[in-house]
């Protein structure tokens, strides 16, 4: 009982310390300036237009080349942010025309930026699809979180009396600008996915940032719009209860979907890490496919083959590793050597070699080096339909008469149809390019 008042005075104390630490109110700006504030950047016409087209060029030149400074700078030109706060700020102070005219104009600047790098993809003569433009084709659980802490750290800062660099840095962070641009990549390409997962990515950026603008104006207790006639006003809050329904309800399945793909990705890397180091067998194709009932994890080995009930006792322990639903494909032995090269058991050979003794390897393999070249798997699973694998070496050609052999980067490419000529032509051309190689020769492999 004595210690009642001491526990009710700490009590007193945390609170008013958080209070005064965390309270949203301090240096809150008016809000008839906020609202007015937004609203003004949510319209697009004259300045603001152009500026969204100069920033839509400058990212498109910097995903075509590759140049991650060149797209940071046109994020922070980019104005995208303003019309979906205006549709935030709507939302929690139930203004329908704020509404309205936040949605209008985020629509004509989505059609015009689409269209803007549509045109400018169109008449560049670079082509390819550089890794900064493919990684906005498919979104992450990252890039959801990133714009809802994006769109709330946005509205607090709008919120106050002394404006900060924090805007700009939302607009960077959030990257609304790149995915439009890849948007546009994929039509002029004429690449559906790449047009779709764009969109996509746009659109989870787009709610979540609205979403925290809505969350922190109603934390804030912005007045809420006034409707002289009460059934006016009663149809208003219907209709808007509907778009936020309609707007997050799906966004949050996508968004869960989403999350179960990276988890599922995290633990079957996991299960394969630790259940497939064998001192004789060697892991040299995986890849992962999510389905919610249908997961498959397909491995490729090489090696000392593994016993069917080796097999069947690593494959009991998934459960372990949350991965229900999920099929264990290994392929090993005769099957294994019909889809793999030898380009491939170098390549496999030589990263264990150097991943667990560097210096022995450097003293006993000191002509052989395996040269320094990115890993792109990612790009090529979204260039070509079907793709299984792919492997990459330098090898030499030696042809009589000659006493100098021709040293050839061969790229060895499992895929799951023919490709066409042309199609294999510019991939070539593209791997050529990526991979800094003089000469590239593509070698495919079809496996249905």
């Amino acid at each position: 009982m004595n210690n009642k008042p001491g526990e009710i005075r700490f009590i007193r104390i945390v609170r008013l310390f958080l209070e005064r630490r965390f309270n949203l109110h301090i240096e809150k700006a008016d809000e008839k300036e906020v609202i007015t504030s937004i609203r003004k950047n949510t319209e697009f016409k004259g300045a603001n237009l152009w500026t969204l087209i100069f920033a839509i060029f400058i990212a498109s030149i910097g995903l075509n080349v590759n140049a991650t400074a060149v797209i940071i700078g046109a994020m922070l030109i980019s104005p995208l942010m303003g019309p979906i706060m205006g549709i935030g700020l709507g939302l929690g102070i139930f203004d329908i025309e704020l509404l309205k005219k936040g949605g209008r104009n985020l629509l004509i600047a989505t059609v015009i930026s689409i269209a803007t790098s549509t045109l400018y993809f169109w008449i560049t003569p670079l082509h390819e699809a550089q890794s900064e433009l493919l990684a906005r084709t498919t979104p992450s659980v990252w890039d959801v979180f990133i714009a809802f802490f994006g769109g709330l750290a946005g509205i607090v800062a709008t919120t106050r009396k002394e404006k900060s660099n924090v805007i700009p840095g939302v607009a960077i962070a959030t990257a609304l600008m790149p995915p439009l641009c890849t948007a546009g990549f994929g039509l002029a390409s004429g690449n559906i996915f790449y047009f779709l997962g764009a969109l996509y990515l746009y659109f989870i950026n787009s709610v979540f940032i609205c979403l925290g603008t809505f969350l922190i104006i109603r934390l804030l207790r912005f007045k809420k719009h006034q409707y002289e006639n009460p059934r006016y006003r009663r149809k208003v809050v219907r209709y808007i209860l509907l778009i936020v329904f309609i707007t997050v309800v799906p966004s949050i399945y996508l968004t869960l979907r989403i999350v179960e793909k990276s988890i599922f990705e995290n633990n079957a890397q996991k299960f394969v890490r630790e259940n497939f180091d064998f001192r004789n067998t060697q892991v040299v194709n995986r890849s992962f496919s999510y389905q919610p009932r249908n997961s498959v994890i397909d491995l490729l080995l090489i090696g000392a083959e593994l016993t069917d009930s080796a097999v069947q006792a690593i494959q009991a322990k998934m459960p372990a590793y949350h991965l229900p639903y999920t099929r264990l494909i290994v392929r090993q032995g005769l099957n294994a050597r019909q889809e793999i090269d030898f380009s491939q058991i170098k390549a496999s050979i030589l990263q264990d070699v150097f991943r667990n003794d560097s210096a022995t390897a450097s003293a006993n393999a000191a002509n052989i080096r395996e040269p320094a070249m990115p890993d792109i798997t990612d790009e090529l699973k979204a260039l070509v339909a079907g793709f299984r694998y792919y492997a990459a070496s330098p090898m030499l050609f030696r042809q009589p008469g000659k006493t100098i052999p021709d040293t050839v980067m061969v790229v060895m490419l499992g895929t799951g149809r023919p490709l066409p000529v042309a199609e294999k032509i510019k991939l070539e051309s593209w791997i050529k390019s990526r991979l800094a190689a003089d000469s590239v020769s593509l070698v495919l492999q079809v496996r249905k």
